[in-house]
């Protein structure tokens, strides 16, 4: 399994991601600490060290950030001004994790066949054979193939109480957010 390393996103997103990435389901309660230098990114200061290659995934980046410090709504207002599946996938996230699972499963339909999407599958199926909840598995990967809306369903079920799953969905939920990162970062700075 690969494994998530916070100091391959240069000086600035560091020690932005330097931290606890496994969030909660739900909204979560910002950090008040990570607040200024979440202010501080752009474009610009995140990739000084790199040339951007790609805005809109830079965007990504930062929507990211602020997403995994709890401010969902300035991650909603960056991710929903980027037309791309990578924007619409953020913005999928932003949704589920407010409790908005109609609206996260609108925004998961345009995402379409996101590269990501098929190691999601095979990470999320390997954590739940590895947690023995292979049953909890086969709801959110279907054919093989990961099943974005299933995993909203599993996920609103968690937080409303009517599964045990919330653990398994949180380590996911952190894997997809990585992943994700890193598919984004890789395409903004050209790599």
């Amino acid at each position: 399994m690969n494994r998530f390393d916070p100091h391959a996103y240069g000086p600035v997103f560091t020690p932005l991601l330097d931290s606890d990435r496994r969030r909660p389901l739900q909204a979560g309660t910002p950090d008040r600490a990570a607040r200024t230098a979440l202010e501080a990114l752009s474009a610009q200061t995140a990739f000084a060290h790199a040339n951007v290659a790609d805005p809109d995934m830079a965007a990504c980046c930062i929507s990211a950030a602020w997403l995994l410090h709890d401010y969902l709504d300035e991650s909603h207002r960056i991710s929903q001004e980027i037309d791309t599946p990578s924007g619409s996938f953020w913005h999928g996230i932003m949704h589920r994790r407010e409790g908005d699972f109609s609206n996260a499963k609108y925004w998961f339909r345009r995402v379409g066949r996101h590269p990501v999407l098929e190691t999601l599958g095979q990470r999320a199926a390997e954590l739940a054979a590895v947690r023995g909840e292979e049953r909890a598995g086969a709801k959110f990967i279907s054919g093989g193939a990961w099943d974005p809306f299933a995993f909203v369903d599993l996920c609103e079920a968690a937080i409303r109480q009517q599964s045990r799953d919330t653990d398994l969905c949180r380590d996911i939920q952190q894997v997809e957010w990585e992943l994700l990162f890193d598919h984004c970062y890789r395409a903004a700075a050209g790599k």
